[in-house]
């Protein structure tokens, strides 16, 4: 049984990521960690699986975007990327074996008004994922981004009406959690050993 940590796990994608690495066999934490709970997770043997889900909005057009509105975000999504996964590194090169999925957003390929924050920290993970890719290609370790566009959760409740959502996305639907989480698992998988680098987009047909 290969172990799986996912952070941000309470969220809509981040709970069905757990449940389907969960049905897949993986013994699985949510913990958002920090590097005391890590050494202490590590104990139990090296995690090989590592899904870097947590992320926050803070959303405002740049002119009237805070300091506090750029640093929040940031700090979430690309040094949570650097506290989590940098620790885990060097016990899955032992194992000779890992999976690294990153969860971005379209708003990381091409960007989306209000969200200059968002969009930097998405569109920086997908550089460090490619980067990260390189140096662990040769180890048996893939690393990939799936960027999903409009998905089916709290997040976007009020964001999104179904008109809105008609005119935006090609299949006229938003994605369902369970749909994200299926290409993570199958990114984590055995069957996507050749998979690496890349930033896999999940949205329905809107780019």
């Amino acid at each position: 049984m290969k172990r799986a940590l996912v952070t941000g796990g309470s969220g809509g994608i981040g709970a069905a990521i757990c449940r389907r690495l969960a049905a897949d066999g993986h013994h699985v934490t949510d913990r958002i960690a920090t590097a005391a709970a890590l050494e202490k997770l590590l104990e139990g043997g090296a995690i090989q699986i590592v899904v870097n889900n947590a992320g926050i909005h803070a959303d405002a057009v740049f002119p009237g975007m805070s300091g506090e509105q750029w640093d929040s975000v940031i700090a979430v999504s690309l040094n949570g990327f650097y506290n989590v996964t940098q620790p885990l590194t060097m016990p899955m090169i032992r194992t000779r074996w890992g999976r690294i999925v990153t969860i971005s957003s379209v708003a990381g390929i091409v960007g989306n008004r209000g969200q200059v924050n968002y969009s930097a920290a998405k569109g920086a993970l997908h550089a460090a994922s490619k980067s990260l890719a390189l140096e662990l290609a040769s180890r048996g370790i893939t690393v990939n981004a799936v960027a999903p566009g409009i998905i089916a959760t709290d997040m976007i409740d009020g964001a999104f009406d179904a008109d809105t959502i008609k005119q935006l996305v090609p299949m006229k639907r938003a994605g369902k959690p369970e749909e994200v989480a299926d290409l993570v698992a199958f990114l984590a998988s055995d069957s996507a050993a050749y998979i690496s680098g890349q930033v896999i987009s999940i949205n329905g047909g809107m780019v």
